[in-house]
């Protein structure tokens, strides 16, 4: 390797996910193995402006893989929405002598990895996000330990609504994406799911299925809701009034992004991790590596951060029918 390319900052950006440690441990210990120095960088783009750093070494990523959060922190960063800010974030990282900056987080994380990339650092960005809202990518660190979690909570409340004989309306996160709510409404045996892909909400509809299933014989009801798409305090209210059946609102909030990732992200994190210092060592700058068809791969960061991952594939359908 040549003498130039000797050092990596990597650093944690936006929200949360579980198996960020889990990438953060592959690529200290493939950076290691190949003589490469790592820089971890704390909370943040801001740890860019306080000169929060610290060297990462082998040693230091033990036993991290199975921790949720993450080890570095994260933190929004105010100052990399101005021009001025970006101009400075750039110069730390060469005052730094960083090669390479891996930058793990979401499209607002990699958005910022572009602007660094405009003032001319390189960028390998790594899509650790539970939403799943990136469309380069197949797959986002997080995403199934947020779906185990979010239906954890779905069967504890199934226990008490069939108990109490109850409808539960379950809020659960995605943004504006509505992935976590339909693989939790079907792994959780929802009786709809609502869903911003689908647009506004058929209140009296909704109440009629409700009614329906109960006249078949149905004794509890689960609406999988995904947030920001409406009050689900005001829903529970609205179908309590509308079919006679009482209906608590539950919103599963930030528990999701917490606990200890899934064999699935930890291994997809780990497989990132080292695809992201291999890619050092070929020499290619900014680019996102991403899970296609089975396979870690990378695409142009410019181009991969783009395109907004909506949901748009049958599994509402199969809430819908499976729960006749």
């Amino acid at each position: 390797m040549e003498k130039k390319y000797k050092k990596i900052g990597v650093l944690t950006s936006g929200g949360d996910a579980p198996g960020m440690n889990a990438v953060i441990r592959a690529v200290v210990r493939m950076a290691s193995t190949n003589g490469i120095e790592v820089i971890g960088i704390n909370k943040g783009y801001s740890g860019l402006f306080n000169k929060d750093f610290k060297p990462l070494t082998a040693k230091s990523v033990c036993d991290i893989i199975s921790r949720g959060g993450t080890i570095l922190k994260t933190a929004r960063c105010m100052e990399m929405m101005s021009l001025e800010g970006q101009i400075e974030a750039a110069t730390v990282c060469k005052d730094l002598d960083i090669d390479t900056l891996v930058v793990i987080g979401g499209d607002g994380s990699l958005t910022g990895g572009l602007k660094l990339k405009e003032q001319g650092i390189n960028i390998i960005g790594i899509p650790g996000t539970i939403d799943l809202d990136l469309k380069c990518s197949e797959y986002t660190i997080g995403f199934d330990t947020a779906v185990n979690t979010a239906v954890e909570a779905i069967d504890r409340l199934r226990d008490t609504s069939s108990s109490h004989e109850r409808c539960s309306i379950v809020e659960v996160m995605g943004r504006r994406a509505g992935h976590i709510a339909v693989w939790s409404g079907v792994a959780g045996g929802a009786d709809d799911v609502i869903i911003h892909e689908e647009g506004d909400v058929d209140i009296e509809e909704l109440a009629s299925k409700i009614r329906k299933n109960r006249l078949k014989g149905k004794e509890h009801n689960l609406i999988i809701v995904c947030e920001g798409m409406l009050d689900s305090q005001k829903l529970a209210e609205e179908l309590e009034q509308r079919t006679g059946v009482v209906t608590r609102a539950t919103i599963l909030g930030h528990l999701q992004r917490g606990g200890r990732p899934t064999a699935l992200d930890r291994v997809i994190a780990s497989r990132m991790g080292r695809k992201a210092v291999e890619l050092f060592m070929e020499d290619k700058k900014n680019v996102i590596v991403i899970y296609k068809s089975g396979n870690i791969n990378f695409i142009d960061l410019e181009k991969g951060i783009n395109f907004e991952n909506k949901y748009r594939g049958r599994l509402t359908e199969t809430v819908r029918i499976l729960s006749l």
